[in-house]
Parts: structure tokens; sequence; C-alpha cells
């Protein structure tokens, strides 16, 4: 639990680096944090598509059933939602500058692969690509942005 949390702590943090565990139970976090608040108003909304399915006046009837607050419970479930990842987004940025930096690559390339993601065929590659780099694991021992995160005389990760 306390690998999920970390990068909050280390808010805006973009110096040092992160482990794979610090990064990969993050991710984790904010997929949970998604199912639980945003899962109900996807189910609903795919509920009432389906429902609809062929029929473009019942489609629209669902879909201002869902706008007008029928489904309330999932309307506040998405408001809370928005406002996570909001409060989220800073530390999401900061936690994979960090394992850019585990990896001895600066942050900036970060920036570069978000910029590409953007344009259609070559975003795909560029998240394939960022994928690949959070797995990868970082250099061993210290490095230009700081010392090893899994070296245990080097660094104390929870201070």
């Amino acid at each position: 639990m306390e690998w999920m949390i970390l990068p909050f702590k280390r808010y805006a943090d973009f110096q040092g680096r992160s482990r794979r565990m610090e990064y990969w139970m993050f991710a984790l976090l904010n997929f949970l944090v998604a199912l639980v608040l945003a899962g109900p108003f996807a189910f609903s909304y795919i509920s009432a598509m389906i429902a609809a399915a062929g029929d473009p006046a019942a489609e629209e009837s669902a879909m201002i059933a869902i706008m007008e607050g029928g489904l309330s419970l999932s309307m506040i479930g998405i408001v809370l939602y928005v406002l996570y990842a909001l409060a989220a987004f800073i530390p999401s940025i900061a936690v994979t500058v960090r394992r850019f930096h585990d990896r001895d690559m600066s942050g900036w390339w970060y920036l570069g692969i978000a910029v590409a993601s953007l344009l259609p065929l070559v975003g795909f590659i560029a998240s394939i690509a960022l994928l690949v780099l959070m797995v990868l694991p970082g250099t061993p021992g210290p490095n230009r942005f700081g010392s090893d995160p899994k070296d245990p005389y080097a660094a104390d990760v929870f201070a």
C-alpha cells in the first residue's frame, strides 16, 4: 500500500529516481480508482446503449436519461474520478520522469513521447515505446540522476 501512495508524497518531485514497483503500484492505484469511481457510469452507459441498439430515438433518450441524473450515483462517481484525475496528474508525470531517470534518460524524453502520442499512427508506437521503457529495469548502481533506489544502503525510499 505504501508504494501506491508514494508518488503523492513526492508530489512534484522531478528529481531522483523511482523503481518499477513505485511506478506500477501507482498505475494499479489509478486503475482501481477509475474502476470503482467511473466503472458504474461506464456499465450504465454501455447497458443503455445495448438496450437501445439500432433505434436512434431510444439511444438519444437513454443518453438524456443518463445526463439528467437518472444515474445520479454514476454521475457522482464521474465527478469524483475527475477530481482524483486532477489531483493525480502532477504525481503521474513526476513518477514517469523519475522512471526515465532510473533508466538514465532525461525526463524530457517523456515530453517527446507525449507529443508523439498525439499523432495518429505514431501515437500507437509511442505508447508501446513508453510501456517498454517503464517495464525495463533501471540502471544498476548510481547514475547521473542519483543513487540506485534498489540499493538498501544508498536510498531510504520511504523517508
